[in-house]
């Protein structure tokens, strides 16, 4: 047995890990002296070493003589040898914009001699540099098979899935019974969902049945504070989370749920678990009490106006432009696209939910006569510059905004894309702008509100990809956000038909969050969405920051799912470049990733690349443990992902230090709290180096047909 399992019989009596993270026997927490102890019984030549020694740096030494000269890279023997190198080093951790020293051997050291005492070291980190010796035995960790992938990914059914459309039938009812009620209170001139005088019961039931077809009522009735979430979910809350939402409402934290998205919770507590999209829902105490000081992890986003921000990008004044690679920029436009369909727990925008630059204020947020204007100048931004070819358009929330609104949007995007073309045919081979090739609308409302993909809304994606076709630009994506395959509901799956109908890709990013990250959830989540024609493009990391402490899964964990899991997915050259052939002919995405999966015995194409979200400098893989501190959180040294381009800021940048925000072992205890069985984490430990992956080629720029001028425009990247 390996791992965390090996740990646990290691002591009589171990039953379980608490959800506060320490081990507990029948009779007392396991303490560090008992791990010490199982160290030097188990190792005993490095305890002798670390006596051996008279202070941390000796031991240091001493330890890196011993390792083998050239190590595997990868291996235990290459890992040590780094944290030997790093040893005494302070170094900048761009998270917290703080400088922290690395001492992992000074604190093992003084754990295997006890001299300076324990104070403040912790079991999270003796047992990560256990497992870290006990790896020099072992040639590496066993990988799972093909079927034990399947059988993982048995365990987590969609929300096809005739028990889970039973649960959420009564669901819907009670809801919907409680919606009555809610409009019955609502006054004649309260908006167009009141009722008729006159209607009988059955008769209001059946006009509510009918609004839920209507996103705009889901909007209007959506949840925004503790008593009213509780009801909805037939009083289910207990105390705890009760109060969390109460001190939310007391800071100004919003809340905002549609009754359509709480439809696919289990209040029943039987049947399906429902925890992947209740963590997105619910709040924890950690990300409460931390809103109102929650600093922007993305780092480029912060912006002032003239002033190159952290990427060397200068922007336009305002919040509508973010930017940090040359490509791309993103656009979030003054509309209801700065709302969502919901506040997800984990928002990698929360910083600006709490600067109300990003809110739930939907008839403030109607767009003013002057967004006409900056959308001018915002169009002139992009046509201006020498490399920007692809635009994504967020928020909030792309499709929050109206259709009204997002035609004379995508109509600004379409001229701009003409000007810049128009322009190019002056302009000679070597010198000509990037022209635009790719448009993104970045939107979760095919979750949360399926049934805003309306008919008029599908023919201004028909109509504005027919015209800027005609202009250059060759790729359309919708780019959503299922996060478990729970969210794939009929009205979902009908959703991203009628996407994929109007000729646009619709793509896929998950947040690897802790209920996300569990053995084949992930796996069965791209199997369930390449059925319905969806190609996952990101895996995101959870940001380490203290709001995120509940949700954050460590990077050992994605790499260990790259590997083990996502592994059984991964293509060949050649297989790529079949599939991308039969995808370019297709008008059935859905069909040909369901046929490609079954002539090629493999259970989902693994197009998306696993990351973590630098601040600052883009998205990446490329790291190396570098420290482990005293409470046993990892310190990680990452690179730059070098398979794309950058700013050339990054050229000037020192390498970027994350110090996660939780230990290994006390994500192993959420999960077990989950109900997850530990041995099938047992090589958790192992991952402490990844490297990022090559772009799936559905994802790469296609190539202009001319050369592209190496001048930058709106760049200053300084001394």
């Amino acid at each position: 047995m390996k791992g965390l399992v090996r740990i646990l019989s290691d002591f009589p009596g171990v039953q379980a890990i608490n959800g506060d993270g320490r081990m507990r026997t029948q009779k007392s927490t396991i303490t560090l002296d008992e791990v010490r102890n199982r160290f030097a019984e188990k190792l005993p030549e490095w305890t002798a070493l670390a006596l051996q020694c008279r202070d941390g740096m000796d031991f240091r030494q001493r330890l890196r003589e011993a390792l083998p000269g050239t190590p595997t890279p990868g291996s235990a023997a290459a890992t040590l040898r780094r944290l030997a190198d790093c040893e005494g080093k302070t170094v900048h951790e761009s998270s917290r914009d703080e400088d922290i020293r690395l001492e992992t051997l000074s604190l093992l050291w003084r754990f295997l001699t006890g001299r300076g005492g324990l104070e403040g070291l912790s079991v999270d980190f003796a047992l990560d540099v256990y497992h870290l010796f006990v790896r020099l035995r072992e040639t590496g960790p066993e990988r799972p098979d093909k079927d034990t992938l399947r059988r993982w990914m048995r365990r987590w059914p969609d929300g096809l899935n005739r028990h889970v459309m039973e649960v959420r039938r009564e669901n819907k009812r009670r809801i919907m019974e409680l919606l009555v009620r809610k409009i019955e209170h609502r006054s004649p001139g309260a908006g167009r969902y009141v009722f008729p005088a006159g209607l009988g019961a059955e008769e209001k039931l059946a006009l509510v049945e009918q609004w839920w077809q209507d996103y705009r009522f889901h909007l209007a009735m959506a949840v925004k504070g503790a008593a009213e979430l509780n009801r909805m979910l037939g009083g289910t809350l207990d105390e705890e989370t009760l109060r969390i939402y109460h001190r939310a409402q007391e800071k100004g934290m919003p809340v905002f749920v549609t009754p359509y998205y709480l439809s696919l919770l289990n209040p029943t507590g039987k049947g399906y678990d429902d925890t992947a999209i209740r963590s997105y829902v619910l709040y924890s105490a950690g990300l409460v009490d931390t809103f109102g000081h929650i600093r922007a992890w993305e780092r480029e986003d912060v912006v002032e106006a003239g002033r190159p921000n952290v990427a060397g990008w200068i922007l336009p004044d305002g919040h509508n432009i973010h930017r940090r690679y040359p490509d791309v920029a993103i656009l979030i436009p003054d509309t209801m696209g700065r709302a969502c369909g919901g506040l997800c727990a984990s928002c990698q925008r929360m910083y600006d939910f709490q600067s109300k630059r990003l809110n739930f204020e939907l008839e403030s947020l109607k767009p003013k006569e002057s967004w006409n204007m900056r959308l001018r100048r915002l169009m002139e931004y992009f046509e201006q510059d020498t490399q920007l070819r692809d635009i994504l358009i967020t928020g909030g929330d792309a499709l929050m905004s109206r259709n009204a609104t997002l035609r004379h949007l995508l109509e600004a995007v379409y001229r701009m894309a003409v000007r810049k073309r128009e322009a190019n045919r002056l302009r000679p081979d070597g010198e000509k702008y990037a022209e635009l090739q790719r448009v993104r609308l970045g939107t979760r409302l095919p979750v949360y509100l399926p049934m805003r993909v309306d008919d008029e809304l599908l023919d201004i994606l028909r109509v504005f990809r027919e015209k800027a076709s005609a202009a250059g630009v060759r790729q359309f994506f919708i780019q959503t956000h299922f996060q478990s395959p729970l969210e794939v509901t009929p009205e979902a799956r009908e959703a991203v038909r009628r996407l994929l109908s109007t000729g646009w890709s619709v793509t896929n990013q998950l947040v690897y969050n802790v209920a996300a990250s569990r053995r084949g959830h992930t796996a069965k989540l791209r199997r369930v969405l390449n059925g319905l024609g969806v190609v996952c493009y990101y895996t995101f990391s959870v940001k380490g920051f203290e709001e995120n402490y509940e949700v954050f899964a460590p990077n050992a964990r994605s790499l260990q799912e790259t590997q083990e899991e996502k592994a059984f997915g991964c293509l060949s050259p050649a297989d790529e470049a079949e599939c991308m052939a039969r995808l370019r002919a297709a008008s059935r995405p859905d069909a040909v990733l369901r046929r490609f999966c079954m002539e090629k015995d493999i259970p989902f194409v693994a197009s998306d690349r696993n990351v973590l979200n630098l601040p600052g400098i883009g998205k990446s893989m490329t790291f190396a443990l570098v420290g482990i501190g005293a409470d046993g959180r990892r310190v990680l040294r990452f690179d730059h992902d070098r398979t794309r381009r950058h700013s050339p800021v990054i050229d000037r940048m020192p390498e970027v230090y994350i110090r996660e925000n939780k230990s290994v072992y006390r994500y192993l205890a959420q999960l077990q709290a989950m109900g997850e069985d530990m041995g099938e984490y047992a090589s958790l430990w192992s991952y402490t180096e990844g490297e990022t992956e090559c772009r799936f080629p559905f994802f790469e720029y296609p190539d202009p047909g001319f050369r592209v001028t190496s001048r930058f425009t709106n760049l200053e990247v300084g001394g």
